[in-house]
């Protein structure tokens, strides 16, 4: 039996295998099987997507060495398991009976995972080794296995059962050792192709996550549309980003799946869960059973298997981790599909922080917006409008003598004094932050009206008099906000109701209030 060493080259092996082939397949049969390798070892070749040429490969060399059923097993170097298993001449009725196919872990399989090196058996039900056959799998004696290398590394194993007319010979052996090394070629520029079509896809896909997040999205959406991007690339059953909660732990703040998401959001990893210490201090995890790890604690761990947890973190600040689980039973995740997962997690944190820093700028450049107009409204405009209030006063009491003159006047003044109210809650409102809760009385009695605004269609006028942010106490404001509140609702139920006017004032007898409508015919509500 010949064994190829690692350092061989392709060139050199082919020539000495083809040379093999020729003399031990001097007959007949050998040598009308030349133009089926010649073609087999074409043919494997044509193809660029690697899925599609690992099913021509196998198929090939069921049909060149007249093998019943044959299979190429893929081998994850650092599990020494297979991954993949790829099938030929198996019906569809014969797959559901042998149900789930072998990991590669004992029997005939495991030995070449561990010892790769050609294998011929004229009855592997005589061998030690030969066990693990799944239940339901067409009986068969014959074996042939042969190691699949690209350059030194041990890609997978073809194995072939099941000659017609006899056991396998060494012809067998020698021209599926020929294929088996033109395979490992075609699989090596198969991968380095499906490779670049990976990282283009990754990187479009990180392009396109920095574009969302600098083009205006809230910061849950933010989360959810790195989540959903990273779902499709990673061909994930789920992407999940995870932040610390002020207990300790983590908890799903947004998730992106096929389905409803909704029972993922809000699912916590409990303080002092062995896989903490890794996502709080920035490490990547990779699981290969979800729902069998240890380290794994959340009540969904259940439905997932193979997954990645990615720190999103930037400039030494953890933002939270993007986790991509796979279903139960699904394909691990590759060498080069964790690479590239941690690279698209290191740009989508860039990309949030950011997002967040231009959020801020945007807020700050408002807030300083809104202080400018508030400052114009107050040094111009209200000292305007004084000014014009006193010069009117001051010639109504010069025009004394006509009561219509006086009367004029007098409206003129109080519709100024109104407007200056009107303006002076104007600039507090300016200043109040949009997304806070008011803290003072003002700005609550301010929060009720805009909020009674929307179903009444119009914004009541509220006008403010003497310090109610220093006189009035919690217990009245609570208090004078009710009958506020009631007053606001009854007059909504009222037909013909177009102006509301909110007078608020405080003096020495305590706080007043006075609501007034213009409905048919008009209410007015006082406290106390």
């Amino acid at each position: 039996m010949n064994h190829q060493e690692p350092g061989d080259s392709y060139d050199n092996e082919t020539m000495t295998l083809m040379e093999e082939g020729a003399g031990a397949a001097d007959t007949d049969e050998g040598s009308s099987r030349l133009p089926m390798l010649l073609e087999a070892v074409l043919g494997v070749g044509t193809e660029l997507e690697l899925r599609t040429t690992l099913q021509h490969i196998v198929d090939s060399a069921t049909e060149l060495t007249g093998a019943r059923y044959g299979a190429l097993g893929v081998v994850d170097p650092e599990r020494h398991r297979l991954t993949e298993l790829f099938t030929s001449g198996m019906t569809e009725e014969e797959r559901r009976r042998v149900g789930r196919l072998p990991d590669g872990r004992t029997g005939l399989l495991g030995a070449l995972v561990r010892d790769p090196r050609p294998l011929r058996l004229d009855d592997l039900t005589a061998d030690p080794r030969s066990s693990g056959v799944p239940e339901g799998h067409p009986e068969t004696h014959g074996f042939l296995g042969v190691p699949i290398r690209v350059h030194t590394e041990v890609f997978g194993n073809l194995y072939l059962t099941g000659k017609r007319g006899g056991p396998f010979g060494e012809e067998d052996l020698a021209l599926l050792r020929i294929l088996a090394s033109q395979a490992g070629i075609a699989i090596g520029n198969a991968r380095l192709y499906e490779t670049a079509r990976q990282r283009e896809r990754w990187i479009e896909g990180a392009a396109a996550v920095t574009t969302a997040l600098l083009t205006g999205a809230t910061a849950e959406n933010a989360l959810t549309t790195v989540a959903e991007r990273a779902r499709v690339l990673a061909d994930a059953s789920a992407g999940v980003v995870l932040q610390p909660t002020e207990e300790g732990g983590m908890e799903i703040v947004a998730a992106s799946t096929h389905d409803d998401p909704g029972d993922l959001v809000g699912t916590t990893i409990a303080p002092g869960s062995p896989v903490l210490v890794q996502l709080l201090g920035g490490e990547p995890v990779f699981v290969e059973d979800s729902a069998t790890d240890p380290r794994m604690t959340t009540h969904v761990r259940s439905r997932f298997g193979p997954s990645m947890m990615l720190p999103l973190q930037s400039g030494g600040k953890l933002i939270g981790t993007l986790a991509l689980p796979r279903r139960r039973g699904g394909r691990p995740y590759s060498a080069v599909e964790r690479l590239l997962a941690s690279q698209f997690a290191s740009q989508a944190a860039l990309a949030l922080v950011l997002a967040d820093a231009r959020h801020d700028r945007e807020r700050l450049a408002v807030f300083e917006d809104r202080d400018r107009i508030a400052r114009d409204l107050h040094d111009l405009v209200v000292q305007r409008l004084f000014a014009t209030e006193m010069m009117l006063e001051s010639t109504r009491r010069r025009a004394a003598g006509s009561s219509d003159e006086d009367e004029l006047l007098g409206r003129a003044v109080d519709e100024l004094d109104s407007t200056i109210q009107e303006v002076r809650t104007t600039i507090f409102a300016l200043q109040q932050p949009p997304a806070d809760a008011p803290a003072s009385f003002r700005g609550r009695v301010l929060r009720e009206t805009g909020g009674a605004a929307v179903p009444l269609g119009f914004q009541p006028s509220v006008h403010f008099s003497g310090a109610v942010d220093t006189l009035v106490d919690e217990e009245t404001a609570d208090r004078l906000l009710a009958v506020l509140r009631g007053a606001l609702a009854a007059a909504h139920r009222r037909p013909d109701v177009g102006a509301i006017t909110v007078e608020v004032s405080v003096g020495n007898d305590g706080a007043r209030l006075r609501v007034e409508d213009d409905g048919t015919p008009p209410t007015t509500v006082t406290w106390p």
